[in-house]
Protein backbone atom coordinates (compact mmCIF):
# COMPACT_ATOMS: atom_id res chain seq x y z
CA UNK A 1 0.00 0.00 0.00
CA UNK A 2 2.75 2.33 0.80
CA UNK A 3 4.54 1.40 -2.46
CA UNK A 4 1.70 2.33 -4.00
CA UNK A 5 0.91 5.51 -2.67
CA UNK A 6 4.21 6.80 -3.63
CA UNK A 7 3.82 5.85 -6.84
CA UNK A 8 0.71 7.82 -7.29
CA UNK A 9 2.48 10.97 -5.59
CA UNK A 10 5.04 10.59 -8.33
CA UNK A 11 2.57 10.14 -10.80
CA UNK A 12 0.20 12.85 -9.62
CA UNK A 13 3.28 15.75 -9.23
CA UNK A 14 3.86 15.46 -12.66
CA UNK A 15 0.38 15.94 -13.56
CA UNK A 16 -0.52 18.30 -11.91
CA UNK A 17 2.80 20.46 -13.00
CA UNK A 18 2.15 19.45 -16.58
CA UNK A 19 -1.73 20.58 -16.44
CA UNK A 20 -0.81 23.58 -14.57
CA UNK A 21 1.28 25.09 -17.15
CA UNK A 22 -1.23 24.36 -19.30
CA UNK A 23 -3.57 25.76 -17.28
CA UNK A 24 -1.91 28.60 -17.26
CA UNK A 25 -1.36 29.22 -21.53
CA UNK A 26 -5.27 28.68 -21.30
CA UNK A 27 -5.61 31.53 -18.92
CA UNK A 28 -2.87 34.05 -21.02
CA UNK A 29 -5.35 32.98 -24.57
CA UNK A 30 -7.86 34.06 -23.09
CA UNK A 31 -6.96 37.49 -21.61
CA UNK A 32 -4.97 38.00 -25.11
CA UNK A 33 -8.24 37.54 -26.96
CA UNK A 34 -10.65 39.72 -24.27
CA UNK A 35 -7.89 42.32 -25.47
CA UNK A 36 -8.40 42.01 -28.99
CA UNK A 37 -4.84 40.13 -29.17
CA UNK A 38 -4.00 36.88 -30.68
CA UNK A 39 -1.66 35.92 -27.99
CA UNK A 40 1.14 33.33 -27.43
CA UNK A 41 0.53 29.60 -28.16
CA UNK A 42 -1.06 27.43 -25.13
CA UNK A 43 1.90 25.65 -24.67
CA UNK A 44 4.44 28.73 -24.08
CA UNK A 45 4.02 28.46 -20.30
CA UNK A 46 6.30 24.97 -21.20
CA UNK A 47 8.20 26.67 -23.78
CA UNK A 48 9.16 29.18 -20.98
CA UNK A 49 10.19 26.94 -18.00
CA UNK A 50 12.66 25.47 -20.31
CA UNK A 51 14.55 29.08 -21.11
CA UNK A 52 14.36 29.60 -17.25
CA UNK A 53 16.42 26.59 -16.69
CA UNK A 54 18.92 26.74 -18.88
CA UNK A 55 19.54 30.61 -17.89
CA UNK A 56 22.10 31.70 -14.98
CA UNK A 57 20.49 31.03 -11.59
CA UNK A 58 21.56 34.56 -10.03
CA UNK A 59 21.55 34.95 -6.15
CA UNK A 60 21.99 38.81 -5.19
CA UNK A 61 25.06 39.62 -2.91
CA UNK A 62 22.81 40.73 -0.10
CA UNK A 63 20.36 38.30 -0.11
CA UNK A 64 20.30 34.86 2.67
CA UNK A 65 21.15 32.04 0.13
CA UNK A 66 19.22 29.50 1.82
CA UNK A 67 16.40 31.08 2.17
CA UNK A 68 16.50 32.98 -0.98
CA UNK A 69 16.99 29.40 -3.09
CA UNK A 70 15.18 27.13 -0.54
CA UNK A 71 11.63 29.79 -1.12
CA UNK A 72 10.99 28.05 -4.63
CA UNK A 73 11.09 24.86 -3.63
CA UNK A 74 8.99 25.16 -1.04
CA UNK A 75 6.23 27.44 -2.62
CA UNK A 76 5.97 24.53 -5.43
CA UNK A 77 6.28 21.20 -2.40
CA UNK A 78 3.58 22.91 -1.11
CA UNK A 79 1.59 23.98 -3.90
CA UNK A 80 1.52 20.10 -5.16
CA UNK A 81 1.14 18.48 -1.67
CA UNK A 82 -2.44 20.42 -1.86
CA UNK A 83 -3.70 17.76 -4.51
CA UNK A 84 -2.54 14.89 -1.82
CA UNK A 85 -5.50 15.64 0.46
CA UNK A 86 -7.74 16.74 -2.64
CA UNK A 87 -10.82 13.82 -4.08
CA UNK A 88 -9.37 13.74 -7.70
CA UNK A 89 -12.88 12.70 -9.34
CA UNK A 90 -13.91 9.65 -7.88
CA UNK A 91 -11.19 8.99 -6.26
CA UNK A 92 -10.56 10.08 -2.90
CA UNK A 93 -7.32 11.55 -1.70
CA UNK A 94 -3.94 9.70 -1.19
CA UNK A 95 -3.02 11.26 1.85
CA UNK A 96 -7.26 11.69 2.81
CA UNK A 97 -6.75 10.13 6.24
CA UNK A 98 -4.25 12.97 7.55
CA UNK A 99 -5.31 15.42 6.87
CA UNK A 100 -8.79 17.90 5.68
CA UNK A 101 -9.86 21.16 4.82
CA UNK A 102 -8.13 22.83 7.48
CA UNK A 103 -5.12 21.58 6.69
CA UNK A 104 -5.45 22.40 2.89
CA UNK A 105 -6.29 26.27 4.34
CA UNK A 106 -2.17 26.07 6.00
CA UNK A 107 -0.73 24.73 3.25
CA UNK A 108 -2.09 27.37 0.70
CA UNK A 109 -1.02 30.06 3.36
CA UNK A 110 2.75 28.15 3.61
CA UNK A 111 2.70 28.38 -0.53
CA UNK A 112 2.05 32.48 0.46
CA UNK A 113 4.89 32.48 3.20
CA UNK A 114 7.46 31.08 0.78
CA UNK A 115 6.69 33.48 -1.25
CA UNK A 116 7.21 36.51 1.35
CA UNK A 117 10.11 34.42 2.95
CA UNK A 118 11.80 34.87 -0.51
CA UNK A 119 11.39 37.99 -0.82
CA UNK A 120 12.60 39.35 2.55
CA UNK A 121 15.84 36.96 1.66
CA UNK A 122 16.64 38.97 -1.15
CA UNK A 123 17.89 42.26 -0.26
CA UNK A 124 16.09 44.25 -3.01
CA UNK A 125 14.26 46.98 -1.39
CA UNK A 126 11.28 46.46 -4.74
CA UNK A 127 10.87 42.82 -3.42
CA UNK A 128 11.21 43.67 0.35
CA UNK A 129 7.86 46.38 -0.46
CA UNK A 130 6.31 43.87 -2.53
CA UNK A 131 6.74 41.02 -0.01
CA UNK A 132 5.32 43.42 2.62
CA UNK A 133 2.16 44.18 0.42
CA UNK A 134 1.82 40.21 0.04
CA UNK A 135 2.31 39.65 3.74
CA UNK A 136 -1.36 42.38 4.30
CA UNK A 137 -2.74 40.70 1.22
CA UNK A 138 -2.48 36.80 2.87
CA UNK A 139 -3.90 38.62 6.46
CA UNK A 140 -6.95 40.06 4.55
CA UNK A 141 -8.14 37.27 2.83
CA UNK A 142 -7.61 34.65 4.88
CA UNK A 143 -10.31 35.43 7.90
CA UNK A 144 -13.09 35.56 4.57
CA UNK A 145 -11.89 32.35 3.35
CA UNK A 146 -11.75 30.50 6.72
CA UNK A 147 -14.72 31.87 8.38
CA UNK A 148 -16.57 30.12 4.45
CA UNK A 149 -15.32 27.15 4.74
CA UNK A 150 -15.78 26.92 8.57
CA UNK A 151 -19.56 27.87 8.00
CA UNK A 152 -19.78 25.16 5.13
CA UNK A 153 -18.26 22.52 7.42
CA UNK A 154 -20.81 23.57 10.30
CA UNK A 155 -23.59 22.71 8.19
CA UNK A 156 -22.43 19.52 7.36
CA UNK A 157 -21.91 18.62 10.48
CA UNK A 158 -25.56 19.37 11.60
CA UNK A 159 -26.88 17.34 8.37
CA UNK A 160 -24.32 14.42 8.34
CA UNK A 161 -23.15 13.75 11.70
CA UNK A 162 -22.19 10.17 10.72
CA UNK A 163 -19.33 11.68 8.09
CA UNK A 164 -16.35 14.08 9.00
CA UNK A 165 -17.28 17.79 8.51
CA UNK A 166 -14.13 19.15 7.22
CA UNK A 167 -13.41 16.16 4.60
CA UNK A 168 -14.06 17.01 1.08
CA UNK A 169 -14.58 13.35 0.38
CA UNK A 170 -17.36 14.26 2.36
CA UNK A 171 -18.53 17.12 0.30
CA UNK A 172 -17.87 14.74 -2.94
CA UNK A 173 -20.49 11.96 -1.83
CA UNK A 174 -23.25 14.97 -0.63
CA UNK A 175 -23.33 17.61 -2.66
CA UNK A 176 -24.75 20.76 -0.59
CA UNK A 177 -26.94 21.07 -3.36
CA UNK A 178 -28.74 18.37 -3.10
CA UNK A 179 -29.56 18.85 0.80
CA UNK A 180 -30.73 22.62 1.31
CA UNK A 181 -33.99 23.92 0.91
CA UNK A 182 -34.61 27.65 -0.51
CA UNK A 183 -33.32 29.52 2.58
CA UNK A 184 -30.18 27.43 2.57
CA UNK A 185 -29.34 27.45 -1.09
CA UNK A 186 -29.41 31.52 -0.56
CA UNK A 187 -27.08 31.01 2.27
CA UNK A 188 -24.85 28.87 0.24
CA UNK A 189 -24.63 30.67 -2.49
CA UNK A 190 -23.52 33.67 -0.64
CA UNK A 191 -20.56 30.99 1.03
CA UNK A 192 -19.72 29.96 -2.82
CA UNK A 193 -19.35 33.41 -3.77
CA UNK A 194 -17.48 34.33 -0.86
CA UNK A 195 -15.04 31.87 -2.00
CA UNK A 196 -15.42 33.10 -5.07
CA UNK A 197 -13.69 36.47 -4.41
CA UNK A 198 -10.98 35.36 -2.35
CA UNK A 199 -9.87 33.35 -4.53
CA UNK A 200 -8.11 35.29 -6.86
CA UNK A 201 -6.23 37.47 -3.69
CA UNK A 202 -5.00 33.96 -2.91
CA UNK A 203 -3.73 33.26 -6.10
CA UNK A 204 -2.49 36.56 -6.84
CA UNK A 205 -3.85 37.73 -10.17
CA UNK A 206 -5.80 40.72 -10.93
CA UNK A 207 -7.20 42.69 -8.83
CA UNK A 208 -5.24 41.65 -6.20
CA UNK A 209 -1.89 41.72 -7.72
CA UNK A 210 -0.26 44.50 -5.46
CA UNK A 211 2.26 42.12 -4.33
CA UNK A 212 3.99 42.48 -8.58
CA UNK A 213 3.16 46.16 -9.25
CA UNK A 214 5.19 46.08 -12.44
CA UNK A 215 4.79 49.37 -12.82
CA UNK A 216 5.47 50.71 -9.65
CA UNK A 217 8.11 48.61 -8.00
CA UNK A 218 9.98 46.65 -11.14
CA UNK A 219 8.26 42.75 -10.90
CA UNK A 220 7.80 43.43 -6.66
CA UNK A 221 8.49 40.31 -4.94
CA UNK A 222 9.54 38.24 -7.74
CA UNK A 223 12.33 41.14 -8.87
CA UNK A 224 15.72 39.46 -7.70
CA UNK A 225 14.46 36.01 -9.25
CA UNK A 226 16.32 34.28 -12.45
CA UNK A 227 16.46 30.62 -13.74
CA UNK A 228 15.45 28.14 -11.54
CA UNK A 229 14.28 29.85 -8.66
CA UNK A 230 11.95 31.95 -10.97
CA UNK A 231 11.20 28.40 -13.03
CA UNK A 232 10.17 26.78 -9.77
CA UNK A 233 8.27 30.02 -8.80
CA UNK A 234 6.24 29.78 -11.80
CA UNK A 235 5.37 26.08 -11.66
CA UNK A 236 3.64 26.82 -8.14
CA UNK A 237 1.81 29.85 -9.54
CA UNK A 238 0.24 27.42 -12.15
CA UNK A 239 -0.35 24.67 -9.85
CA UNK A 240 -1.35 26.54 -6.39
CA UNK A 241 -3.92 27.87 -9.47
CA UNK A 242 -5.19 24.73 -10.05
CA UNK A 243 -5.21 23.47 -6.65
CA UNK A 244 -7.21 26.27 -5.79
CA UNK A 245 -10.02 25.31 -8.86
CA UNK A 246 -10.08 21.79 -7.53
CA UNK A 247 -10.87 23.37 -4.07
CA UNK A 248 -13.86 25.11 -5.23
CA UNK A 249 -15.07 22.06 -7.24
CA UNK A 250 -14.72 19.80 -5.06
CA UNK A 251 -17.08 21.91 -3.01
CA UNK A 252 -19.50 22.89 -4.67
CA UNK A 253 -19.58 21.07 -8.08
CA UNK A 254 -18.65 17.45 -7.09
CA UNK A 255 -21.08 15.95 -9.80
CA UNK A 256 -20.09 12.59 -11.27
CA UNK A 257 -20.06 12.69 -14.90
CA UNK A 258 -19.01 9.15 -15.89
CA UNK A 259 -22.44 8.40 -16.60
CA UNK A 260 -22.54 10.94 -19.31
CA UNK A 261 -19.60 9.36 -20.80
CA UNK A 262 -20.91 5.82 -20.07
CA UNK A 263 -18.20 4.92 -17.90
CA UNK A 264 -18.77 2.70 -14.99
CA UNK A 265 -17.25 0.61 -12.45
CA UNK A 266 -14.57 1.19 -9.60
CA UNK A 267 -13.47 4.74 -10.71
CA UNK A 268 -17.13 5.96 -10.17
CA UNK A 269 -18.26 7.35 -7.08
CA UNK A 270 -21.29 5.62 -5.03
CA UNK A 271 -24.70 7.29 -5.72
Amino acid sequence: MIFLKLILTVFLSAWVMFIGLLYKGIDRKIAARLQARFGPPIIQPFYDVIKLLQKENIVPENAVPWIFNGAPWLALLASISLFFYQPMGSLPPILGDRGDIILILYVFTVAAIAIVAGGFASGSPFATVGAQREMVLLMSYEFPLATAIIALAWYYSKTFSDLPAFSLYTYVLKPIWSHVGPLGFLGMLLIMLTILVVAPAELGKIPFDIAEAETEIAEGVMVEYSGKNYALFYIADGVKTLAMTALVVNMFFPWNLSSFFGLSGGWCLPS
